[in-house]
């Protein structure tokens, strides 16, 4: 194997309409290091032919095919680095990491980021405020727990992400519903999380984001999304607003909580996406995921602030500590389109030439079923995103292009709330 033969393992590339982005500057970044960048995907290459010098096509959620490939192809070129950004994927892919001696999230670090119940109890037993919480197996332990913790309470699968599942119940009667969305909405993920739910207290407050990046233990942020959710009681994410002049990026007591939380969970090297309750009482992590952001959220990160998520995800994955400092100063927001009502779409018309908008479109083909929750999740049926001097002028133009958005569909008969949840084929890629 020669010098010029080394590698950025990538790990899952996700959807094009998502990902690409990423994938381009990441690319350049790689090539500009003297790297090369190999795929292992689960489906065959299209759009990511451009980008890698080599792709491999597996079961990708089989985690012995991906070791096996990924072994494969550490026999013959030098491996320097592994890079995921695939929820359901980012636990092989540290554990190859650290089988191959390069920079991860560390065995510890990515096991206290997956497992939501392992998160909270090590934040818990380090002093940091959260919400009452237990692992349930069953409804009656479930009632039990909520009825100790007091109501109203959040109920949730302990290794999902998008918010699938996770459900807000007032009272038992609730509970019980949020209880068999919950433990069905598990049993898409992985199998060691499967079945049961986990019931916490409900930390009142608004919730955003932070997506940081972690050098040998340093944690540091590099830009917070404001985010807002919609059909309630469950907790579907309808939008993100970056703003680099955000003053919750100097906040101490908010920085203080995410660093101790890192070196808690001992993530070593990579990124992150933190979700965070502001409370009454302070910041309250919800969870800590071992990626980068979803929902195009590092797209507005790089409109608002000029950070180049594609360059850090490579520099993270090597060892080299990226420099985050914003080059552009401005406000960024995303905003997604979904039916009043189950239905099966027709067409979707996405508006163009609208004061401050970047890009928009749909995000399904005619013929995709969308339900909402809680017999389906992420029932979106386009996206747009808006930049302006300030957050009250890109809500404004959100809202503007979103009312513009145009949807030809056909309503569908409500499932029964007992039914396994369903999704629109591709979209768990979108790596919320």
């Amino acid at each position: 194997m020669s010098a010029e033969d080394r590698v950025l393992l990538v790990i899952g590339s996700g959807l094009k309409l998502y990902r690409e982005y990423i994938i381009e500057s990441a690319a350049r970044r790689a090539a500009e290091l003297g790297l090369k960048l190999v795929l292992v995907n689960n489906l065959k290459p299209t759009w990511q032919q451009e980008y890698f010098d080599e792709i491999t096509v597996v079961n990708v959620f089989d985690h012995e095919q991906l070791r096996d490939a990924a072994r494969e192809i550490a026999g013959r070129r030098t491996i320097v680095g592994v890079a995921c950004y695939d929820e359901p994927l980012v636990m092989p892919a540290a554990e190859l990491a650290a089988e191959f001696g390069v920079p991860g999230l560390g065995l510890e670090g990515v096991q206290g980021c997956r497992d939501k119940h392992r998160t909270r109890s090590l934040l818990s037993a380090a002093g940091l405020p959260q919400p009452g919480f237990e692992l349930t197996d069953t409804l009656e332990q479930a009632r039990e727990v909520a009825e100790r913790i007091g109501y109203p309470v959040v109920v949730k699968p302990r290794a999902l992400g998008a918010s699938m599942g996770v459900v807000l119940a007032a009272d038992q009667a609730q509970l019980d519903e949020a209880y068999l969305v919950a433990s069905n909405a598990s049993l898409v993920g992985d199998e060691p999380f499967r079945g049961g739910a986990i019931v916490e207290g409900y930390a009142v407050g608004p919730e955003i984001s932070i997506d940081g990046v972690v050098h040998r233990g340093e944690y540091r942020p590099m830009f917070i999304a404001r985010k807002e959710t919609g059909h309630h009681p469950y907790f579907e994410e309808i939008g993100h607003v970056v703003d680099a002049a955000d003053p919750l990026l100097k906040d101490q007591r908010l920085l203080d909580v995410l660093t101790k939380a890192h070196e808690v969970l001992n993530v070593e090297n990579g990124m992150t996406h933190a979700e965070v309750k502001l409370t009454s009482y302070g910041p309250v992590i919800i969870e800590i995921n071992g990626r980068l952001g979803g929902d195009l959220i590092p797209f507005l990160g790089r409109i608002a602030t000029g950070i180049d998520v594609g360059e850090v995800l490579v520099e993270a994955a090597t060892g080299i500590r990226t420099d985050i400092t914003f080059t552009r100063h401005g406000v960024a927001g995303i905003r997604f389109g979904y039916p009043t009502e189950d239905v099966t779409v027709r067409e979707v018309r996405v508006p163009t030439g609208l004061p401050g908008l970047v890009t928009a479109a749909p995000m399904v083909d005619p013929g995709t079923e969308l339900r909402l929750p809680p017999g389906g999740y992420l029932a979106r049926h386009s996206f747009v995103v808006s930049e302006a001097e300030d957050r009250e002028g890109v809500t404004e133009r959100l809202l503007d292009a979103l009312n513009a958005v145009e949807l030809d569909a056909d309503p569908l008969e409500r499932k029964d709330v007992s039914a396994v949840l369903e999704m629109p084929a591709g979209l768990l890629d979108v790596d919320k």
